[in-house]
């Protein structure tokens, strides 16, 4: 025993994964505690995904443990799950900036660490990626392994079986670890099926295997056909045991299920399976938010949570002060009033009932309802044929997701010209969650589709408008709106159909127009009126409908003779370039026009005002080249 406290925390000993072989199992257990700690302590500030990280602390322990990373390659599915993972290979002293500006970040990011072999943020893309690095390898003679960690409901995406089906027929050397923290795919768990698992591939009963099946190749006449009847036995017995049949029917080599919080089954499991040929697939069972109680018992609010206190499990308080309802509320609940006169009205969401909104619609309307999982493109599709039979299909996707479903945007609903609305929440900056999750390509990416007609609100009011409008609509519409609180206008208790392809003028002005949309509109009146103090007329415009443009917007502009276009999304080929566009094909080529976007990077990850502020989409920043534009000559 120590006698120096201090020295007593095994975390502090971990500076790289080789740190870990020189700890015993009991040792291991007690540093999964601490790293428990430290991810509970660190998103209690921070903000995260808290829940799936804690479930797969023994499983990144004892994938470090066995494996020689960097050089064998582990790509972590998502990464929401991948905290431990990135205490555990240099970031320990850093992980307190874990999704803040200027700190780590909450994924996997190859740029911040060799042991971070894929960049990820979106679900399935593990087992693909993993299998083109291994055919990579392969090609340049390299003997390293290849792990891909997938889980916490990747599974339900069709990219994951198209990697699988690939895997097991090129029979490359691949290891999948399904981290199963839902026992969605195995109720038949016991210790007999993980011990059957875990002997059956040490490496004595597979040299025995190996002699057994060379032995029975070598007996002429009868010795092949008693081989076949050996490994449909071994096949039947396996499966008999163990819900590995899915996996072996796509060529892979099944071990499991193995309890993932007993580091000594993980690590013996780990270790047989390492030094195994072909595709494998071993399948780990963890229990989300394990080792904190608030999280386990409710595992769905503590997947990706804000700052909350370590006591309670509960966020700050805040005092009694009302909060403004958030655009996905607003969204949910008026989707759950249109729904009692519209009986067309059907609502589609990919794995987020309560992330869009529409966990209200499905208890009300549950016949009307259907969650498909992480499954964009068949989420798309699926309207498409509802569609096609006369129903009104609501899609409710957030917008970075929505970009996973794009050919069936074009192909299935777009050519055909199909009554779908998409509702496209956390459209713009999203925060903490960075690059991956930032939604500000929807605009560009929509308003160029033939048939499809792009609208987005100004405000919490607003968004109800345009979705009764978009119920009567002839054809497929996008109706984009941000994350977060609305701006605590009054709800007006009667529906109205706003006129689509037309602008609203909210003042008018001889020195300069400024063209906004959606959550710029209110920031873009802020600093007209901080202008007029300073002597100048500014113009506002709520350009609520992208696509199609209201030709009005030139004789706005002409009235003021200057233009400031600003947007919540990328300037390339955004509401900006709509404008530009418009201007040119009318000949209106000599006024002085800029706009505020976002630049053509990925944007980092950081405090929506944050980062709102370092690209001038907000007050100060509208102000500003406001005022250059209006003092020019």
């Amino acid at each position: 025993m120590m006698n120096d406290p201090k020295d007593q925390s095994l975390l502090t000993r971990i500076d790289n994964p080789s740190d870990l072989k020189k700890l015993s199992i009991e040792q291991l257990d007690i540093l999964a505690e601490e790293i428990r700690a430290r991810i509970i302590e660190t998103v209690a500030k921070n903000g995260g995904h808290l829940a799936p990280s804690l479930g797969a602390v023994e499983l990144a322990i004892a994938i470090h443990y066995v494996f020689d990373t960097p050089n064998d390659k582990v790509i972590w599915d998502v990464g929401h799950q991948a905290y431990a993972h990135k205490i555990l290979t240099g970031r320990r002293d850093r992980f307190h900036t874990l999704r803040t500006y200027g700190g780590i970040s909450g994924f996997p990011k190859r740029a911040e660490s060799p042991f971070d072999t894929f960049d990820t943020g979106h679900s399935s893309t593990s087992i693909s990626a993993g299998l083109g690095i291994s055919t990579a390898k392969e090609l340049k003679g390299e003997k390293s392994n290849v792990i891909a960690v997938i889980g916490d409901g990747s599974m339900t995406a069709g990219l994951a079986y198209e990697g699988l089906n690939q895997a097991g027929d090129t029979e490359k050397n691949l290891i999948v670890i399904l981290n199963d923290n839902e026992m969605s795919i195995a109720p038949n768990v016991g210790a007999f099926s993980s011990f059957l698992s875990r002997k059956m591939t040490g490496r004595r009963f597979v040299n025995l295997k190996r002699d057994l099946e060379n032995f029975l190749k070598s007996v002429p006449g009868v010795g092949e056909n008693i081989l076949n009847l050996f490994r449909r036995s071994e096949d039947s017995f396996i499966t008999f045991f163990t819900p590995g049949m899915l996996f072996e029917a796509f060529k892979f080599r099944y071990i499991g299920p193995i309890n993932g919080h007993r580091m000594d089954r993980l690590i013996e499991a780990l270790e047989n399976t390492s030094h195994l040929k072909g595709p494998t697939l071993v399948h780990v069972l963890t229990k989300k938010g394990k080792g904190y109680g608030p999280a386990e018992k409710d595992p769905a609010y503590f997947h990706g949570v804000g700052a909350f206190e370590v006591s309670t499990g509960t966020a700050p308080s805040k005092g009694l002060k009302k909060t403004t309802p958030t655009y996905t509320q607003i969204f949910g609940e008026t989707m759950v009033e249109l729904a009692k006169n519209e009986k067309r009205l059907f609502a589609i969401t990919a794995a987020m009932p309560e992330g869009t909104g529409l966990n209200r619609f499905s208890e009300a309307y549950p016949e009307r309802f259907l969650d498909v999982g992480i499954a964009e493109q068949h989420a798309v599709t699926y309207a498409a044929g509802l569609a096609v039979e006369g129903f009104i299909p609501v899609v409710a996707i957030y917008s970075t997701f929505l970009q996973r479903a794009y050919d069936q945007i074009i192909h299935d609903v777009c050519l055909s010209n199909l009554h779908v609305i998409f509702c496209i929440d956390r459209g713009g900056l999203v925060g903490e969650d960075g690059p991956t999750h930032h939604g500000y390509f929807d605009i560009t990416y929509l308003r160029v589709l033939p048939n499809m007609t792009v609208m987005v609100p100004k405000d919490e009011n607003e968004l109800r408008h345009m979705l009764f409008t978009a119920l009567s609509h002839n054809g497929p519409i996008a109706i984009r709106y941000p994350r977060g609180n609305g701006v605590g206008v009054a709800l007006t208790p009667e529906y109205e159909k706003i006129p689509i392809g037309k602008s609203e003028l909210l003042r008018p002005g001889k020195d300069l127009c400024i063209i906004a949309a959606g959550s710029m509109v209110y920031p873009a009146l802020e600093a007209a009126n901080l202008l007029e103090k300073e002597g100048f007329q500014v113009g506002v415009v709520n350009c609520r409908s992208v696509k199609p443009l209201d030709a009005e917007l030139a004789e706005h502009a002409k009235n003021a003779g200057k233009v400031l276009i600003v947007e919540e999304n990328i300037r390339q080929g955004g509401l900006g370039g709509a404008v530009l566009e418009m201007f040119s094909d009318m000949g209106i080529h000599h006024l002085p026009i800029r706009r505020i976007g976002l630049p053509d990077q990925f944007v980092e990850h950081g405090p929506i005002s944050m980062l709102k502020e370092k690209y001038g989409l907000n007050l100060s920043g509208i102000a500003k080249e406001a005022r250059d534009l209006c003092q020019q000559g």
